[in-house]
């Protein structure tokens, strides 16, 4: 009997064993004015947990800028094209990785699957010329053509003599380089690649790029650098990709991930401006909430205060109301469920009163607000960011990019840039019920 229970347990083991996914890397694309795409790494999701992707594998290049590596860009969750890359680059002074590579859009790889229509039936299925019929090569038994045909007699009369205007040396000298020509075609390459671990994650990879792997150019330089001035070039990708707002695309890496679906939340003119009236009104809340705070802190404590009355019931009944600019406003329908999550970002400030303490009045205030409506079409905050120009230090601002699927479950999540004085650093967040959970916090970096 033991016989006969020991392949059993080995089965049931073997059904239970955990399968471990290959490794789902997550980047950001920036387009500058010359349309040239860079890629910054940021996160690697690798049985269960989550990696800075510029620190993971590096050896010296993270495994997330490997030559050949794949990244699809996404905004919403709709498909932009891929992105290949061919060389990375470190900034010596924030350690900092970013990569080139070519980018294919989407547009253009419909257009080369168009070029090439594959036949829905085999050749010949409907062909009325009777049984199909294998078409052999031609053996032994056939006559074949001669190769060559003969030589016509020559007469007696034919022999040339050497003469001035032939020239039998050419003949040689011709023929003299093609030796050389087939030992160097024939001329095993004398670099080989290292060995690679057989049990090392991968991620999407692709074609070799046709061109050699190089340093990053600048996007200022137009002429190629003498060789001795190398030293200076580490920072001249990083100087050029600081120049001018860039046109941000997240990016996935993953070798079998899930099919992407748009995040977008569609609806009526009229009711995505209800909706952004309504988040707006929340920003203007929390705005007020983040001045009232600012005073508190500016005002000596031996300043006397107003009695209730008159001025506090006028004060409440008309509170200040912000000046919004630079607003966006984005809708989402992060796990396809017909609720949306909806993002304001803007810039504002807040009228100045004479009689009022004029430092709140003078800030510039940045606000993100996070909200959700639910199935009966009440809105909820999830998550508010109010911080000012003068106080980036103590409190970042918190920049939305996009919705993409960190994970490859299907559902959408909150990718956001985190800006301080210290530097800038990336953390996606998970929409639960009215709240944002982080999956990955970057390090603060440039």
């Amino acid at each position: 009997m033991a016989s006969i229970l020991t392949p059993v347990a080995l089965t049931q083991a073997s059904r239970g064993a955990k399968k471990i996914k290959e490794p789902r890397a997550l980047g950001l694309l920036e387009f500058g004015p010359n349309k040239k795409p860079r890629l910054i790494p940021i996160e690697i999701l690798y049985d269960g947990q989550y990696y800075d992707a510029g620190a993971y594998k590096a050896s010296p290049v993270p495994l997330a800028l490997w030559s050949g590596t794949v990244y699809e860009g996404f905004q919403s969750g709709v498909s932009q094209g891929l992105f290949t890359v061919t060389g990375a680059l470190e900034n010596p002074e924030t350690k900092q990785w970013l990569a080139e590579g070519t980018w294919l859009p989407a547009d253009m790889i419909a257009k080369k699957s168009a070029k090439k229509p594959v036949s829905a039936e085999p050749r010949g299925l409907n062909d009325d010329s009777g049984p199909p019929v294998l078409r052999r090569a031609a053996t032994a038994e056939q006559p074949k053509p001669p190769e060559t045909p003969p030589a016509p007699p020559v007469p007696a009369a034919a022999p040339q003599p050497p003469s001035a205007t032939s020239a039998p040396p050419a003949t040689p000298s011709a023929a003299a380089p093609q030796p050389a020509t087939t030992s160097a075609a024939a001329a095993p390459p004398t670099e080989t690649a290292p060995p690679e671990d057989p049990n090392r994650p991968t991620l999407k990879r692709g074609k070799p790029a046709p061109k050699p792997l190089e340093p990053l150019p600048s996007a200022e330089a137009s002429a190629p650098q003498p060789a001795a001035k190398s030293t200076a070039q580490p920072q001249a990708p990083f100087a050029a990709a600081k120049a001018a707002p860039m046109q941000l695309i997240p990016a996935i890496s993953d070798a079998d991930g899930p099919d992407p679906q748009s995040y977008k939340y569609d609806m009526k003119p009229d009711d995505e401006n209800q909706l952004r009236t309504k988040v707006l009104a929340l920003a203007a809340d929390e705005v007020r909430a983040r001045a009232k705070q600012l005073s508190a802190a500016t005002t000596p404590s031996s300043e006397p205060t107003h009695k209730p009355g008159q001025r506090a019931k006028s004060a409440a009944s008309h509170p200040p109301q912000p000046v919004f600019t630079d607003v966006q406003f984005r809708a989402f329908d992060l796990s396809n469920s017909n609720e949306p999550v909806l993002i304001v970002t803007a810039a504002a400030r807040l009228p100045q009163s004479p009689k009022a303490n004029a430092e709140p009045s003078q800030l510039q205030f940045l606000v993100t607000v996070v909200a959700r409506q639910d199935i009966n079409g009440d809105l909820h905050r999830v998550f508010s960011n109010v911080t000012d120009t003068d106080h980036l230090d103590v409190l970042p601002q918190m920049k939305f990019i996009d919705a993409v699927d960190a994970d490859g479950d299907g559902r959408g999540e909150l990718l956001f840039r985190q800006v301080s004085d210290a530097g800038s650093a990336f953390v996606v967040y998970r929409v639960i019920g009215n709240q944002l959970w982080a999956l990955f916090q970057g390090a603060p970096g440039t």
